[in-house]
């Protein structure tokens, strides 16, 4: 075997031990997302309801033990199994890409941009019904970042820290900006009970959810996870900056655009489904890069299973922490996330 041929030898082991791992352990997370919530179901229930859904299998089961456990508590684990997956890689991707250990779908502004767009169809109705929610939130999302990769650029972007600060304060800015004109929409188009839903929704919300969103969320979770695995060398490459990935024979400015569309694609959908959930996109790459190391030929999978393990059980708390009521699933995310960041940003100081 050459040395060219020992890198992509490499990550082929790596792509077929994370596709023996990740299958199981969600699988794992599903049933346990099934099983938990604040009416009681045994584990043996959850696995008859799904043998017979799936294996049309007859066993003998509760309707509503059926219903609770297919309709409501599967469709939910499945979708959020999914956003965590997409968020997850759409951090990974932003980071390695800007090169930004900050850089996150909801820091950029993307996530923003996408609440605007869904807001500004569904209630201002842009579009005269001509744009779908998921189309509007694409735009906006589209729209907010090239918001602040044009006040980045204006701001006189530089390199290393202070390129890293500048897309930052950019981001918080296009974000800022962003939700002000949903709050703006929200006041001037929706009525009191509309507004209380868009705001309960915009902090990610999976209240809703039902099998019909699967068909939405999970086709582009695994398209923006095939994506990624296919550049996982060009993501590799730019982690060392673009004139790096240039003299390795990537096509910089192609990959850069079709990666980050394809990241604001996967948030787009995302948000437009569930709301705008935080932390994910920031969290889950840091913590996996501290388990499986930088090479995005592990940590691109290692992080997608991570996220839809993680916005599972998040949305399990969501459901169980306030008897008789269910939290946003984005409160969860950030009452978790931020003390683990803390926690990350910490422990990196230390070992430097």
């Amino acid at each position: 075997m050459t040395a060219i041929d020992r890198p992509f030898s490499k990550r082929r082991r790596s792509l077929l031990h994370w596709g023996l791992i990740a299958p199981p352990v969600i699988l794992v997370a599903l049933i346990a997302g099934s099983s938990l919530g604040e009416t009681r179901i045994p584990l043996s229930v959850v696995l008859q309801v799904l043998g017979n859904k799936v294996f049309g299998a007859g066993f003998p089961v509760e309707k509503i033990d059926e219903g609770i456990v297919w309709n409501y508590r599967m469709a939910r684990a499945v979708v959020a199994a999914s956003c965590g997956a997409g968020l997850a890689l759409s951090g990974v991707v932003l980071q390695a890409l800007l090169r930004n250990a900050l850089a996150d779908p909801y820091l950029l502004g993307i996530s923003a941009g996408a609440s605007t767009g869904a807001v500004a169809v569904t209630v201002a109705g842009l579009g005269g019904g001509a744009i779908s929610l998921s189309g509007g939130a694409f735009g906006g999302a589209l729209l907010a970042f090239g918001l602040v990769a044009l006040l980045a650029h204006a701001a006189g972007g530089g390199v290393g820290l202070r390129a890293a600060g500048v897309i930052v304060l950019a981001g918080v800015a296009g974000s800022q900006l962003f939700n002000a004109l949903t709050a703006f929409l929200i006041a001037k188009s929706a009525n009191a009970e509309q507004a209380r839903g868009i705001m309960f929704w915009l902090l990610g919300n999976l209240s809703g959810v039902r099998w019909p969103d699967v068909v939405a969320v999970v086709p582009v979770a695994i398209f923006g996870l095939i994506a990624c695995l296919f550049n996982t060398r060009a993501l590799d490459a730019f982690t060392f900056g673009a004139d790096s990935a240039a003299s390795l024979g990537i096509a910089v400015r192609k990959v850069q655009l079709g990666l980050i569309g394809i990241a604001a694609l996967v948030t787009a959908v995302i948000v437009s489904t569930v709301g705008s959930i935080g932390f994910v996109g920031l969290v889950i790459p840091h913590a996996m890069r501290f388990v499986v190391g930088n090479r995005h030929g592990v940590l691109v999978p290692a992080s997608a299973m991570a996220g839809a393990v993680f916005l599972i059980f998040a949305d399990v708390i969501s459901r169980v922490i306030i008897s008789g009521q269910v939290l946003p699933i984005g409160v969860v995310t950030a009452l978790v996330g931020a003390p683990v960041f803390a926690m990350i940003l910490i422990g990196g100081r230390t070992t430097q």
